[in-house]
């Protein structure tokens, strides 16, 4: 009777990830501005953007923000060692080429720039690039997330703080 071969080992979870399309919209990008208390015309308007040159409701520069913390979610999702329920954001940071407007559909990559073990948690610097349908850069957000241990799961492999097994 012949031996089966092991199976393999579970493929280690990316460091970079792909997400979207991001469909941007009129009513969320108004909702977003009202959450923040921005009475600002062009984020509900869309001839006052047009009037201040854009091609159609502005999105505030934090909205972005938004999208990325979903990125950053499907990308941590794969690590076993690595919850982002009960993380705390550290700092973030947007650099902007160009505002986001209502019509734009983005496409983000995410990737994990860095990892620290501190006691039992993980300082994380995660960057996540927005690109536009003709693939031009829009934005990058750079998170720095302080995220508590999580409770090992089958099928997952832990984090290597080093790098040594990312690239």
């Amino acid at each position: 009777m012949a031996e089966r071969p092991a199976p393999p080992p579970p493929a280690a979870p990316p460091t970079v990830l792909r997400c979207g399309p991001y469909a941007l919209d009129r009513e969320r990008i108004a909702a977003f501005a009202a959450a923040l208390g921005d009475p600002h015309p062009a984020y509900t308007d869309p001839a006052a953007a047009r009037a201040l040159g854009h091609p159609d409701t502005l999105a505030p520069p934090t909205y972005l923000a938004t999208l990325a913390a979903h990125a950053e979610d499907q990308l941590l999702s794969g690590w076993d060692d690595i919850t982002t329920e009960g993380a705390v954001h550290r700092s973030q940071a947007l650099r902007h080429a160009r505002p986001a407007h209502a019509g734009d559909t983005l496409h983000a990559t995410v990737r994990l720039a860095g990892a620290t073990t501190l006691a039992d948690r993980r300082l994380l610097t995660v960057e996540c690039a927005f690109h536009d349908a003709d693939g031009l850069w829009v934005a990058t957000t750079t998170s720095s997330l302080l995220c508590p241990a999580a409770v090992p799961r089958p099928g997952r492999r832990p984090l290597d703080p080093t790098g040594s097994e990312h690239p």
